[in-house]
């Protein structure tokens, strides 16, 4: 067989904050709804029904002295080290992240220059042609940026890329909206770098779709809930029910388009990495995904979570699950050599995407 160019992950890397939230420390808030008017509910019995459904029992926040490019640099240091290359040889450095560096003394979003700018600039990386961008994506950002990479690898112009997702969103929630709780920050980051191969190795297809007609606005940015603080700062929205309805409806079937599209089917697959939006979300769509391809059951441990204690950091939560993975760090779950992975995500947009990877 005729040797091609691959994808392969050469290295990986992540920044989890120090700053542990847990669901007790909510207790005091008080919450509103969209009209304006406190929640009748206690807050003790709306956490638990918060943690029955999300199972979110804490989550990370940054220290005050950092911001998303901060993090997003100090996930991509040590997705270099773990690999060993030499910054100097990267191509390409694009982060996927959405609200660019929001100070905590200041919600307004900061994107200039990029993130990716102020990364490749953090890092010291003097090579000119080591090319920098951003992906604005909602929380499929990071692997809409692994998907783009791929298409630079694959085509010979480039040999290696750093793909950072990183997010901050404790500083863009309203601690006023109950939504808030689900919220956290953190960032993940991978080295990816082209192979020849004569046998299909590292990213083996992938699937993306918009679907903006009906879907644009299932999360959007909107005043506090609280009625004393509007008409200043803009926090994240999101229609949950239909957010919910929407993944269970279109991910299970992109998520089967992309392993037939690598001719693999699930029997094949070893893990599903899905982003960590909503423990009650992933497992319904895992199973939406097995039931399509007539499977009873879901096998134990196919679908590794870290939202219980580390929330959902949106972009972040797909490449810090693989870093923890492959460092020993997430107990019971392991990814060998050869092993068939699905990464899936879904987000603000509405965008879904998804690739398969097998491992070099």
């Amino acid at each position: 067989m005729q040797n091609k160019l691959y994808s392969v992950i050469k290295g990986t890397g992540s920044y989890i904050p120090e700053k542990v939230v847990r669901n007790s420390d909510f207790l005091s808030n008080v919450f509103y709804d969209a009209d304006g008017k406190i929640l009748e509910i206690p807050n003790e019995e709306l956490i638990k029904k918060f943690k029955k459904i999300t199972n979110i029992s804490e989550r990370r926040y940054l220290n005050d002295k950092y911001v998303t490019s901060d993090i997003a640099y100090f996930a991509a240091k040590n997705a270099i080290e773990s690999s060993g290359i030499d910054p100097e040889t990267l191509d390409y450095i694009i982060v996927g992240h959405n609200f660019g560096d929001v100070r905590p003394d200041n919600v307004r979003s900061d994107f200039v220059p990029s993130l990716a700018a102020r990364v490749k600039h953090k890092l010291g990386i003097k090579k000119a042609e080591a090319v920098a961008y951003d992906v604005i994506f909602g929380c499929p950002g990071w692997l809409q940026g692994v998907i783009q990479a791929n298409y630079y690898l694959k085509s010979g112009d480039a040999k290696r890329a750093l793909v950072i997702g990183s997010e901050a969103l404790s500083r863009i929630s309203d601690p006023h909206d109950r939504d808030s709780l689900i919220y956290s920050d953190g960032a993940g980051a991978v080295i990816l770098e082209s192979v020849e191969s004569g046998e299909p190795v590292g990213i083996l297809s992938h699937s993306t779709r918009s679907d903006t007609l009906n879907e644009a606005y299932y999360l959007w940015m909107n005043e506090s809930y609280n009625p004393e603080k509007r008409n200043k700062d803009l926090f994240l929205k999101m229609n949950g029910r239909k957010l919910y309805e929407y993944a269970l409806s279109n991910v299970p079937s992109l998520v089967k388009g992309c392993i037939e599209k690598a001719k693999l089917t699930l029997d094949n697959i070893s893990k599903v990495l899905i982003h960590q939006a909503n423990e009650k979300m992933d497992e319904a769509i895992l199973q939406r995904i097995f039931s399509l391809y007539e499977k009873k059951g879901v096998p134990e441990g196919v679908m590794p979570m870290i939202i219980e204690k580390l929330g959902n950091s949106s972009v972040a939560t797909i490449p810090i699950l693989l870093d923890l993975i492959l460092k020993g760090n997430l107990e019971t779950h392991t990814i060998n050599r050869g092993d068939n992975l699905v990464f899936a995500s879904v987000g603000a947009g509405m965008n879904i995407n998804a690739v398969t990877y097998k491992m070099a």
